[in-house]
């Protein structure tokens, strides 16, 4: 069974997304792939031409992909001095006319932070690779973990949207990074493309797009007169169209809180109203952000919640569940923010128990219990650089359902 998103790039088409869907003209080619292989290559179909970014494991095949392909493509490969530098870079380019991105892991992800809730403060279109590790701190560099989930939503400070996609394969991650400069350009909003060092250094043999038959999402520009355009103007979608650079606009960008000017204001009918529209545009468009995969789900006494590699196992410990009589069900978030609530309900709709299998302290199920507060959720927690077993998994389910019968 799939997910209430059954056809994921469906609602992207009604809304003028359809340009993000690969489009196959030949058969595709099977080709023996890494994930951060498959991201700088996703990338590329998406019309990203910029990349700023500075080397940080397990992240970093990522920026060496890119530095080869993006030259011959009149693109702009840059290592900057350090990862705040990177961010501002990409934020500098965006508002320049092109589509840019960088990728980093956990420490590097932390040091974004400012820029990135600069980005969503002042709605500029960018997208960031965050390649999860063990930490904190410098943590174990090149072993696999899932601890940055709440940081890729809470991270910066004050109030602000996010929109962070979860690939779990080599294909996927290829097609998540497509969709995130998809979502970005289309809604004006930073977009993390979020996976753990396992899918990112993971080699699958992969079927891709042919190459041109990805044609690339633009954003909307300001059209019609030039006299007192408003950059931040209200828009029935919520998102306003941003100026083309050099055409004549004339606009003013600030991380402080603005009019619809784009100049400060501290007046509080203005930022309540400003601040309220940016807080909620996100909301009128979950068509085209929410993504989920569902699996035997709709008879599951216990359902599974898991990300990344810790989903493939539970894909495989779901299996061995049902062998066992244990009608055990697989609920995967592709995009973990905004989280899909709703999909997450008619998920759980028969369960008794749910389990939370992840390679942290409990993250992921803290969302779940916010969630589902009328029944059991349980965590299996592994934070010690190894993926968590299917077998493992499947015992804690069947032990979950013995509990609860």
């Amino acid at each position: 069974m799939t997910s209430p998103v059954t056809e994921p790039f469906a609602a992207l088409q009604e809304a003028s997304l359809a340009s993000a869907v690969p489009v196959r003209t030949e058969a595709p080619r099977a080709r023996l792939l890494s994930g951060n292989h498959a991201c700088a290559l996703g990338a590329v179909a998406a019309g990203c031409r910029f990349f700023a970014g500075y080397p940080i494991t397990p992240s970093s095949e990522v920026a060496e992909r890119l530095s080869r392909l993006l030259p011959p493509l009149g693109g702009v490969f840059v290592q900057m001095e350090d990862e705040i530098a990177s961010m501002a870079a990409v934020i500098g380019a965006s508002m320049g006319g092109e589509k840019a991105m960088t990728a980093t892991s956990g420490p590097g992800f932390s040091l974004k932070q400012e820029n990135l809730g600069y980005a969503a403060a002042a709605e500029i279109p960018c997208v960031i690779i965050d390649v999860m590790r063990g930490g904190p701190s410098t943590g174990m560099p090149t072993r696999p973990a899932q601890a940055d989930l709440m940081q890729t939503r809470w991270g910066s400070h004050g109030d602000y949207p996010m929109i962070v996609l979860v690939p779990a394969s080599v294909r996927e991650v290829h097609d998540e990074t497509v969709r995130a400069f998809a979502l970005a350009e289309r809604l004006r909003t930073p977009v993390v493309v979020l996976y753990d060092q396992a899918i990112a250094q993971l080699t699958e043999t992969v079927e891709l797009p042919p190459a041109g038959s990805v044609v690339p999402v633009e954003r909307t520009w300001a059209s019609g007169p030039r006299e007192n355009y408003q950059p931040y103007a209200a828009t029935d979608d919520g998102v306003p169209p941003m100026a083309r650079p050099g055409a004549g606009y004339r606009t003013h960008t600030t991380g402080l809180t603005h009019a619809e000017s784009g100049f400060p204001s501290q007046k509080p009918e203005v930022v309540e109203r400003n601040q309220t529209r940016l807080l909620t545009k996100l909301d009128k468009h979950r068509e085209l952000i929410d993504k989920v995969e569902a699996l035997q789900c709709d008879d599951a006494e216990v359902l599974i919640v898991a990300i990344g590699i810790s989903a493939r196992a539970a894909c495989r410990a779901v299996a061995l569940a049902r062998e066992h009589g244990v009608r055990a069900g697989l609920f995967r978030p592709i995009t973990l923010w905004p989280f899909p609530e709703a999909a997450l309900r008619q998920a759980a709709a028969q369960a008794r128990a749910v389990l939370v299998p992840e390679m942290n302290a409990g993250q992921l199920r803290l969302e779940v219990e916010r969630i589902l507060r009328d029944r059991p959720v349980a965590g299996l927690n592994r934070y010690d650089g190894e993926p968590i077993a299917p077998a493992v998994i499947a015992a804690r389910a069947e032990s979950l359902a013995r509990e609860t019968h």
